[in-house]
């Protein structure tokens, strides 16, 4: 099953130690979507953030490259991104942005998310 990876998610394994491939293969996502509007914001983090988030940024774009990069360059958020992918090809998501996982739910989309910093959940 295919799942999109928000900006968040990608910077976890460094915040919290966690495998999103493995815990999401656990879950039965076995292809992975990253909107170009997410890896616009982890350059962007990963150029003008500081310490930890920063360093959490670069490794989410070195994450990117198991990832399949969709979407167009279309000047709108990523989260707006996120939920036109999510619905027009009836993708999950994983996100740990509490408003998008209310405006995706909303849509009938179904959201993976860390779970007690340690886990993914549905």
């Amino acid at each position: 099953m295919k799942v999109i990876i928000d900006t968040n998610i990608l910077m976890v394994p460094h915040q919290f130690g966690v495998d999103i491939f493995e815990e999401l293969a656990s879950l039965g996502y076995d292809e992975y979507l990253v909107p170009k509007a997410v890896v616009a914001e982890l350059l962007s983090l990963a150029e003008s953030a500081k310490g930890d988030d920063k360093i959490a940024a670069k490794v989410g774009l070195s994450l990117v490259d198991r990832c399949q990069v969709v979407g167009g360059a279309n000047g709108g958020s990523a989260d707006d991104e996120i939920l036109r992918l999510a619905v027009e090809g009836g993708f999950a998501v994983c996100t740990n942005d509490s408003v998008l996982r209310k405006r995706l739910s909303g849509n009938g989309v179904t959201v993976v998310y860390l779970r007690s910093r340690r886990r993914l959940s549905v």
